[in-house]
This record gives C-alpha cells, structure tokens and sequence, in this order.
C-alpha cells in the first residue's frame, strides 16, 4: 500500500478525540437526564448556590483531625528553603555582569520569598561572570572559576572549606582549650547561727 502524507494545515485542524465534550445542561426538565435538581440531590448546604463544605468539617463535631493525639517535633517549620539557580541559567547575562539577587529577580530567575540563593552545577559557563550569592555547589564553584569568573558569598556566610584545608585543620591541636583552666564551681559555705 503506498503511503498517504497528510499535510497539517489550517483547514484540516481537529481537536484530539475525547479532549472535547457536549457540556452538561442542567435544569432542562426531568427527561433531559440532568432535570429538577440537576445532579444536587435534594435539600441541603451542598444543594445551594455557592454552599460547599471546607475538607476535614464533620458539622460541628470534633474533626479528627483534632482528636487524634500529637507527639513529637516537627522542624518543618524551620526549614530554610533556597532560590535555586543553575549555571546554565547564567548564561543569559553579558560577560563581566555582577550577578546578584538584583539582577536574578529582574531577569525572572528567582521569585518569592527565600532564606537565600544557591547556584548549582548543572550545564557550562560560556564567559566569565562575579557571582554573589549565599550558597554554592562545590561543582558549580569549580565551572565559574574556570570560565574565568568570581564568585562572592553574602555577609554572614561561611566559604565551605576543601579537602585540604580540612586536613590541615585536623593536623594542627587546637591551643585554645589546651591552655584553657578548667572552671572550678564554687559553693557559698552558710553559716551556722548561734542560739
């Protein structure tokens, strides 16, 4: 059989079978299928207009919700999240750009709020770039300093250390607590009353 090419053109456009259906008339008499109370059951909140029931409500009771018993600590709320940049993503900028929380909201690469901004290592550096942001992969340090750019952490954050700054910290005693003098707790002694 030979083979049928069906060009796509304006005139012979459809919409995928089964993305589009006859809306659902309501309130068209008893024999429509959707008649009288048009698929609202009878009476009720959730018969009336605009009634609706928020999720866990049980109409008044108790929910369970608060009735089970609750233990434990939960440090979900204090999880810092991160605006999360890839160096792909500094692609968009000229090279020599000071890249910055500034430039990142303006050019819509980050939004909302966040505890701060890391850059991630997924993709190349084209040009050299002066990256100052709070959080930095170990990868993604290593490509923009390749590329011959700079990268700059926020006030009151802490460069991670290599492997071999480590190493050295590791080697060398710290003097601070060998020369410090143990602390002795000293008690009041009372003295007894003469009668």
């Amino acid at each position: 059989m030979e083979e049928v090419n069906h060009m796509m053109r304006l005139h012979n456009l459809r919409p995928r079978p089964g993305s589009r259906h006859r809306v659902k008339r309501l309130g068209c008499g008893e024999s429509s299928g959707h008649g009288k109370t048009s698929g609202k059951g009878s009476k009720g909140q959730k018969a009336r207009s605009g009634g609706s029931i928020r999720l866990g409500f049980e109409g008044g009771q108790m929910p369970l919700i608060r009735r089970l018993p609750k233990r434990g600590f939960n440090n979900a709320a204090f999880h810092k999240h991160y605006a999360v940049v890839n160096v792909s993503d500094l692609n968009a900028f000229e090279a020599g750009t000071v890249v910055n929380e500034e430039l990142l909201r303006e050019s819509n690469l980050i939004r909302g709020h966040f505890a701060g901004i890391k850059i991630l290592g997924e993709g190349e550096l084209k040009h050299e770039l002066k990256v100052q942001v709070d959080k930095i992969s170990t990868t993604a340090r290593e490509k923009i300093e390749k590329a011959g750019g700079t990268v700059t952490l926020r006030e009151g954050r802490r460069i991670e250390k290599s492997e071999a700054d480590v190493a050295s910290s590791e080697a060398e005693p710290d003097t601070a607590f060998a020369t410090a003098k143990p602390r002795v707790k000293k008690t009041k002694s009372r003295k007894k009353k003469s009668e």
